[in-house]
């Protein structure tokens, strides 16, 4: 397994997303923005992989898997 932090991607789930922002307000590099419903959209760009929108995501809506991998 490749713990590389740069191969893992962020994976939001929108059926369990209810668009709270906590994600959003949590998220160092300002990786995650919402839309217009508050559910946040990813920026692979910014994002440095740190897995704090996972840990605060009261819904277990939004986490990190390798990448080409699902969970």
């Amino acid at each position: 397994m490749d713990n590389n932090p740069k191969n893992r991607v962020v994976v939001i789930n929108e059926k369990f997303c209810k668009g709270c922002g906590i994600c959003i307000a949590f998220c160092p590099k300002k990786a995650l923005t919402p839309q217009t419903n508050g559910k946040p959209v990813w920026n692979n760009e910014l994002c440095i992989r740190c897995g704090l929108c996972e840990l605060r995501c009261p819904d277990f809506a939004i986490y990190l898997v390798q990448e080409g991998e699902t969970k």
